[in-house]
């Protein structure tokens, strides 16, 4: 997971130095880019499914799952752009839903 928040803080540090907008703005463009993937995510799911009348199959499943990859991606670039310990933040949250959904379920379940 190191190279994974390696990546992330050199495309941070890439957008950081790309923009001349005050901070607050270019974390919120951010957090709205999270939306614009969510989007794209919407968009290939539906082409998957065929369901837009004009365009039928446009998309496959693995294009949905790259969809998915590029929220997820979005998602920590946003929050290294918010706090440059991303990587401990989001631990210690990954660290909290553990707890509270896998570890209650293991807790809850019938032996």
């Amino acid at each position: 997971m190191n190279d994974t928040w390696t990546t992330i803080a050199r495309l941070a540090t890439r957008l950081e130095e790309h923009s001349t907008l005050p901070r607050e703005q270019r974390v919120l463009l951010q957090l709205l880019k999270i939306q614009e993937e969510a989007g794209e995510v919407a968009e290939a799911v539906i082409g998957a499914m065929g369901q837009n009348p004009r365009k039928g199959f446009s998309h496959t499943w693995e294009e949905v799952e790259a969809e998915i990859c590029d929220v997820i991606v979005t998602g920590m670039v946003a929050l290294m752009r918010m706090n440059p310990q991303a990587p401990e933040v989001f631990a210690g949250h990954l660290n909290r839903i553990r707890q509270r959904d896998v570890d209650a379920a293991t807790e809850d379940a019938p032996r």
